[in-house]
């Protein structure tokens, strides 16, 4: 891959990461704690992780990569991504 830090997302969640910087393994570890499952299309982020994962976000120095798409998009379109993901897959 990267040396970079970088993110992908998919269905909402995180898919793949690379955090280096200390803030980045603290999010991380808390996002951890609370639980995930190992398939992104399983995973239902509480309000809390939807957060930690913004946060992380606001921690990679370019863009985030959306995995379903393909494509890259700017730091608050990933957030919207995130936050807006679940209520898309419920209204489907």
């Amino acid at each position: 891959m990267t040396d970079e830090d970088y993110i992908t997302l998919k269905w909402g969640t995180l898919k793949a990461w690379k955090l280096t910087s200390e803030k980045g393994k603290e999010l991380i570890k808390e996002y951890a704690e609370i639980g995930s499952s190992l398939s992104a299309m399983a995973q239902h982020d509480t309000p809390r992780q939807k957060k930690l994962i913004c946060q992380m976000i606001d921690e990679v120095p370019g863009d985030i990569y959306l995995d379903w798409d393909g494509t890259y998009v700017g730091k608050e379109e990933a957030k919207q991504y995130v936050n807006e993901r679940e209520s898309l897959q419920n209204e489907e």
